[in-house]
């Protein structure tokens, strides 16, 4: 069974290495905000579910560790890598547009756990 205090200290100090606050983290790994402020608040307990994807979204951390605080974190004593922004167009939508306005949105996530945002203009 998971040790839900010490779980919540081990999700501040994940948020914490990679800068993000609770609503961007709930973001990345596809949660509602609202799942994130019940876990650290002790409410509710982490779902398997949750678990997978913070581990899908952030490679550097170790199953044993997140669950029981066994192991490292990180995983590799490198400090995350972030895509240079030179490799993203200025309008990657443009880009990648074939002329049809089904693409909404597009989010690049960085491996510091930071992301950008790209909406399509909807006004015509």
């Amino acid at each position: 069974m998971i040790n839900t205090t010490e779980f919540n200290t081990r999700l501040k100090k994940i948020l914490d290495y990679y800068g993000l606050s609770a609503s961007a983290f709930a973001e990345i790994i596809t949660v509602q905000r609202s799942s994130i402020s019940h876990i650290l608040s002790g409410r509710n307990k982490p779902s398997l579910e949750f678990i997978t994807k913070v581990l899908n979204a952030f490679p550097d951390i170790e199953l044993l560790w997140l669950l029981s605080g066994v192991g490292e974190f990180p995983k590799s004593s490198a400090p995350p890598q972030k895509v240079e922004s030179t490799q993203i167009p200025s309008n990657p939508i443009a880009a990648i547009s074939n002329g049809d306005d089904s693409i909404e949105r597009i989010v690049i996530f960085y491996r510091d756990g930071s992301f950008k945002n790209y909406s399509m203009n909807t006004s015509k």
